[in-house]
């Protein structure tokens, strides 16, 4: 499978921004937030880096009790969305989040935030040194001993015994076909995926970078982070990856 290195500059917009949108009930956002209160452990009035951010939910719900978020994006039309949501909230909550058009690897504020997190299938876009370049911009937003939590599927222990060739998913009126092709000598998951809308067919693809275990955790500590990882994994299949800003 043939895919441009630089795929992720194209690839969400349109029908992939339209099924994330619908992807995730809202139930489910106040959990995933819930934990990463307690994986960060968010001291009141926290300033909180989400990245990528995505259409902002987490940053959101996460604005909602009381923390600043800043939110960073390379998706236009992800953070236009974000934006609209933004109104919806309470002028307080919507004070709270800051949203930033830019690459994940650009994060211009040393030392500015206690915490951060790279959440769902987010982290793996990049080469190796692209994936080192963006833990090390992570680190440098945070204060000495801010909390960062990577969370990831793609982790070979756990990625390639699940791993199914074609498997099938639905949001709202979206259905997507997954074809997964892993190659071991780059240790990449190639991706094709095909969306069927009201719109109609839509085929785009991706690769994403699958680390073992141990290259995940020293690249988070080269990158200056004491790592820990939460109870669990592998059995469930995200690891959830805890560093501390050294």
């Amino acid at each position: 499978m043939n895919v441009p290195s630089n795929w992720f500059e194209s690839f969400f917009h349109g029908v992939v921004v339209d099924l994330w949108l619908q992807a995730v009930p809202p139930e489910h956002t106040r959990e995933e937030a819930a934990r990463l209160e307690r994986r960060l452990e968010l001291a009141p009035g926290a300033e909180v880096l989400d990245v990528p951010c995505g259409a902002g939910r987490l940053a959101l719900e996460l604005a909602a009790r009381g923390y600043t978020l800043t939110g960073v994006d390379l998706s236009a039309e992800s953070l236009a969305h974000a934006r609209v949501a933004s109104e919806t909230h309470g002028p307080d909550e919507a004070g709270r989040v800051r949203w930033e058009h830019r690459d994940m690897r650009d994060l211009p504020w040393p030392g500015r935030f206690d915490a951060a997190f790279c959440t769902g299938n987010s982290f793996g876009y990049l080469d190796d040194e692209g994936d080192l370049a963006f833990l090390q911009a992570v680190a440098a937003a945070l204060k000495p001993g801010g909390r960062f939590a990577l969370e990831t599927p793609m982790v070979i222990e756990s990625l390639l015994p699940s791993l199914k060739d074609r498997p099938w998913f639905k949001a709202g009126d979206i259905y997507l076909l997954v074809a997964n092709e892993y190659d071991a000598a780059r240790g990449r998951l190639d991706i094709e995926y095909t969306f069927a809308s009201p719109a109609g067919i839509e085929v785009r693809r991706g690769t994403h970078r699958a680390y073992a275990y141990r290259q995940l955790t020293e690249l988070m500590e080269t990158a200056g982070f004491d790592v820990t990882v939460e109870p669990g994994w592998p059995a469930n299949p995200m690891l959830t990856v805890l560093g501390r800003r050294r």
